[in-house]
């Protein structure tokens, strides 16, 4: 069953290490005068971690069920020997990162993970602040790991496992670490930029634990000197603190978007199905498309260009 001890124990354990690390955080955010946290924000995370929580909770039985499915088919039955559970840890952080990929290249699953990255600071309990509604799907990017015979609970176990150090590195306490770290696993510096609204850095660094895949598959972007992070979404929420909005803002914008006039079934489909930001009379513009314009003007004046905001007129994300 789901409620495995393995799993049980892992929870309790992690809810304990949480607070300290946190707590920890906000006493030298504060000595230090950084502002780190603010009561608002903070609320906002724990609200969106429980509405998450609370959904995954009831769709739990329906995702153990897709997985056992699958392992019920399953095309081979992987040894439990020594190589058991690196490779689960490997497959599990892969299907994340191929997971969050999808959901910052497809509007429709964008306007879901949009939540995670709507807050305007950056710290521990930003990892809690969850895409709401994304445990409705993430079984089917787990579930073809049970294909090679892996167990249903050992698939979720590890997936649990390497979300705790996905919360972790939501600090900006941490710089750098040191090189070889920086090249294999996910680091804060690195998930700033993931977080961040600056054009250099979106849909950048979407791994999990491990960096290699976005260096594999061309989403990796070092956090650069000469632009710093500024955290939150290209166009700023008008109302972030508002409980409803706050899930379900991108969607209104879809819907706003798929009642154009004159536009056609496939550009309805593209504003659902496309990258955040396109769109059929180009008056918004995708990361890529704004990317290669700021390439094209540093190439132009032979330097970096720092960009920290966007016009919320050439992106709706």
């Amino acid at each position: 069953m789901l409620d495995d001890y393995r799993i049980q124990l892992l929870q309790f354990w992690s809810a304990p290490f949480y607070l300290v690390l946190i707590l920890a955080e906000i006493v030298i955010s504060n000595f230090s005068r950084r502002g780190f946290y603010s009561f608002k924000e903070t609320l906002m995370n724990v609200y969106l971690n429980l509405a998450n929580a609370g959904i995954d909770l009831l769709f739990r039985g329906v995702g153990l069920f897709i997985i056992t499915f699958f392992f019920t088919h399953r095309w081979l039955d992987f040894p439990h020997e020594t190589w058991y559970w690196p490779v689960l840890f490997l497959l599990v952080d892969l299907s994340f990162y191929f997971e969050h990929r999808v959901d910052h290249f497809c509007r429709f699953f964008w306007a879901v993970h949009v939540t995670h990255h709507s807050s305007e600071e950056f710290n521990l309990t930003t990892g809690f602040r969850s895409s709401v509604f994304m445990p409705l799907y993430k079984c089917f990017y787990l579930a073809p790991i049970a294909l090679l015979g892996f167990e249903p609970v050992d698939i979720y176990l590890m997936f649990a496992v390497i979300q705790i150090y996905g919360i972790i590195v939501h600090t900006q306490m941490v710089k750098k670490l040191p090189a070889w770290i920086e090249a294999v696993f996910v680091t804060p510096s690195h998930h700033r930029v993931h977080h961040a609204s600056n054009v250099r850095y979106l849909d950048k660094n979407m791994g999990m634990t491990l960096i290699i895949w976005d260096k594999l598959f061309g989403t990796f972007e070092e956090e650069k000197d000469f632009d710093p992070v500024k955290f939150g979404l290209t166009t700023p929420l008008p109302d972030p603190h508002h409980p409803v909005k706050i899930v379900f803002h991108e969607w209104v914008a879809i819907s706003r978007d798929l009642k154009r006039r004159d536009i056609g079934l496939m550009n309805r489909l593209r504003y659902l199905f496309n990258p955040p930001g396109w769109s059929h009379d180009g008056s918004t513009k995708t990361a890529k498309v704004m990317q290669e314009e700021l390439q094209r003007e540093e190439e132009r004046l032979g330097s970096p260009l720092p960009v920290h905001e966007v016009n919320a007129k050439e992106n709706n994300r």
